[in-house]
């Protein structure tokens, strides 16, 4: 077995794999294979030098881009419920919304083609309902509730994103396309504080729901209490966006999923 045949091979496909060996060292492991490992073994050496140049598996990308996928669905649905119940949206604000809403019909189609594309099966449509259980009952006809919620979804969305964006690093091509996703999300989010006549970006760990905001009080970053850079514990917490953890994301879809 030539495993720089089999590199060859794969460069066919993946332009980057030469660089992505050799930031690990992997060459220099491989020179050594023939003293250390029999020839029946390398197949499994080799397995576990590519799983570390490329991070995750399929299967986990997958489920990220599934996760994701959730989120969007319920996105999409919201502006087309909103954009759909009549005299809510005020005439001047609907072509916002309208843009909006196109915005997440497309990371829907965008993420199922990238997981059919990966030989996997998109996860289902949830049935969603918008008042959570009762809990926001004028959501459709009370247009400070709409703007309330649209808010807490975009900024669900953007902590989301960043909170398993690190298990994309093995796949840069689906990893760029989630960030330039997550980006757009938290324009939204900054688009709907102006709405409200609010900072765009997030000020306290107080909204609606108050989950969503969660661990946005924050003061340290990478280790450092920033406050002891003469900031104050506000700027110090606005300053950074902090991740959501999944199951704090699937808790709060949950709440509008039935």
């Amino acid at each position: 077995m030539n495993i720089y045949k089999i590199i060859e091979e794969i460069e066919k496909t993946d332009s980057e794999v030469i660089e992505r060996l050799s930031r690990r060292d992997m060459f220099k492991q491989a020179s050594s294979f023939g003293q250390k490992v029999a020839i029946a073994a390398l197949p499994i050496a080799m397995g576990g030098m590519f799983k570390k140049a490329y991070g995750g598996t399929k299967e986990s990308v997958t489920q990220v881009l599934n996760y994701a996928l959730t989120l969007e669905y319920l996105e999409d649905e919201f502006y087309t419920k909103g954009l759909g119940a009549a005299g809510l949206i005020p005439a001047d604000r609907r072509v916002i919304f309208d843009q909006v809403s196109k915005h997440e019909k497309s990371h829907v189609a965008f993420l199922k083609s990238v997981i059919i594309s990966l030989s996997a099966t998109p996860v289902s449509k949830p049935t969603f309902d918008f008042t959570a259980k009762g809990a926001y009952p004028d959501v459709f006809s009370n247009y400070q509730t709409f703007l309330a919620l649209s808010q807490a979804f975009e900024d669900t969305g953007v902590r989301a994103y960043k909170g398993r964006a690190g298990e994309l690093i093995g796949n840069k091509t689906v990893l760029t396309a989630a960030l330039q996703i997550h980006s757009v999300e938290a324009r939204h989010a900054a688009m709907v504080r102006s709405l409200r006549a609010e900072k765009g970006w997030i000020t306290s760990n107080s909204g609606l729901p108050a989950a969503v905001y969660a661990g946005e009080d924050n003061v340290t970053q990478g280790g450092v209490n920033v406050t002891t850079l003469g900031y104050n514990a506000t700027i110090a917490s606005q300053a950074f966006d902090e991740p959501l953890a999944p199951d704090k994301v699937l808790a709060i879809a949950g709440l509008f999923i039935v």
